[in-house]
This record gives structure tokens, sequence and C-alpha cells, in this order.
């Protein structure tokens, strides 16, 4: 009987030490936040190319921003380098309107190609319809190997009896 009551003595000694860790635990928690929350993002990642693309674009019109800035200083100070800046400007914003055509390309090549199936022009239908068929035929050839295996590969067999 004495034996009973100290074994659930330790029982109920053991559930409150693990109930106190818990809790300990519970505080230490609240008290070290975590420095990295994920949230769901609420938008979907640009695809490789495009990104590529916009990151090209920005750099490309951050220093023809720069640049601008530079040749309006060089003019207002009236130093002998603003005429050849106002020049490579004038280059450098062309080659800035072609980076963000660039991205507006990408983009609608990517989404002709692997975007939405629903639109009537839409390449990526049939590409998905390739790909579905090719699947269905490997599948097929890989079920009538199998079964040629279970039936003994066909060696000395006469009949299908």
């Amino acid at each position: 009987m004495a034996e009973t009551e100290t074994r659930a003595e330790a029982v109920a000694n053991a559930e409150a030490e693990a109930a106190m860790e818990a809790e300990a635990e519970a505080e230490e928690q609240d008290y070290y936040r975590q420095l990295w929350v994920e949230e769901p993002a609420t938008r979907r990642r640009l695809p490789d190319p495009v990104r590529a693309s916009a990151v090209r674009a920005v750099i490309i019109i951050a220093v023809t921003l720069i640049q601008a800035m530079v040749a309006f200083l060089c003019t207002l100070a009236g130093s002998w380098l603003a005429f050849p800046m106002v020049l490579s400007s004038v280059a450098s914003t062309v080659v800035a309107t072609w980076g963000a055509l660039d991205v507006w390309v990408t983009r609608q090549v990517w989404n002709q190609r692997n975007g939405v199936v629903s639109a009537p022009n839409s390449t990526a239908r049939a590409l998905r319809r390739e790909r579905r068929r090719a699947r269905r035929q490997e599948r097929a050839s890989e079920r009538t190997k199998e079964r040629i295996r279970r039936q003994g590969g066909g060696a000395g067999q006469l009949s299908h009896s």
C-alpha cells in the first residue's frame, strides 16, 4: 500500500515539474521575441527572367539619374565636363528606356509561354498538352513493361493461358 502511494506521489511530482518547466519555457519564449517572423506573401514572386530584367533596369535608371544630376551640377559650376556629361546623359536615357521596355517585353513573353492558360493565343496550353501526352505514353509503357515482367518475361511461354 505504501509502495503505491509513493509511486502516485512520484507521478504527481513529475507532472508538477513538467507543468512548471512548460510554464517557465512559455515565459522565456514571451521574453525572447522572434527576430524574424515569416508571413505569407501577399503577391506571387516574379519569375526569374523578369526579376533579372527588372533589377537590370533599376540599376541602369539609377545610374542615369546620378549622371543627369552630375551633368546639371557641372553645368551650374560652368565646368568643362558639363557638355560630355549632358551627351552621356542623353545616351543613358535611351538605354534606361530600353531597360524599362525590356522588363515589359520579358514579362509579356514569360506570361505567353508559361503563364495563363486561359488566354486564347497562349502557347502554354499546347505545351502543357504535349507534356501531358508524353507523361501518359511513358506511364503506359511502364505499365506494359511491368506486366511483361510479372508474367515471367515471356520466356518459355507459348500462350497467354
